[in-house]
């Protein structure tokens, strides 16, 4: 008998121990998805852009309404030869249900032009959706907090 309650005891916690790691495994790629999106606009890369986001993202930036052929036209304009940005997240919390999450975060872009180094900080909210069993963003709201 006592067999029995530890085998329960271990079956029990082992189950506890696979949800709590597939949770955490869900949050993490959902937080990916997003640092990939905004890497590939760092590195100005189309092809991994789409990859990030539905064929339908509505971007809500700052007052505009975006869309993908917004975004590919940001990516793709020519800008300054020394053009860098270091992207950096602080993720506040992530949900995942089913099929659909929703990440709330901090983003931060140090941003290098003409010679120049800036800073721009934004509190963003991205929804996704499970597609072909990758996380894509289908909408993503900027507010933004600072740009200096």
């Amino acid at each position: 008998m006592k067999k029995f309650f530890l085998v329960a005891i271990l079956v029990l916690v082992s189950g506890i121990f696979v949800n709590a790691q597939t949770k955490l495994t869900n949050e993490q790629s959902v937080q990916n998805s997003v640092i990939d999106l905004f890497q590939a606009l760092a590195d100005r890369n189309l092809t991994n852009l789409k990859k990030n986001c539905t064929a339908d993202i509505l971007v809500l930036e700052t007052g505009l309404v975006w869309n993908l052929d917004t975004l590919e036209m940001k990516v793709s304009q020519t800008t300054a030869p020394d053009f860098k940005r270091i992207n950096t997240f602080e993720f506040i919390k992530t949900e995942v249900n089913g099929k659909t999450a929703w990440t709330t975060f901090n983003n931060q872009a140090e941003v290098t032009r003409n010679g120049k180094t800036g800073v721009i900080k934004w509190l963003e909210t991205a929804i996704l959706v499970k597609d072909d069993g990758q996380w894509k963003i289908r909408v993503l709201h900027s507010t933004l907090l600072k740009r200096g």
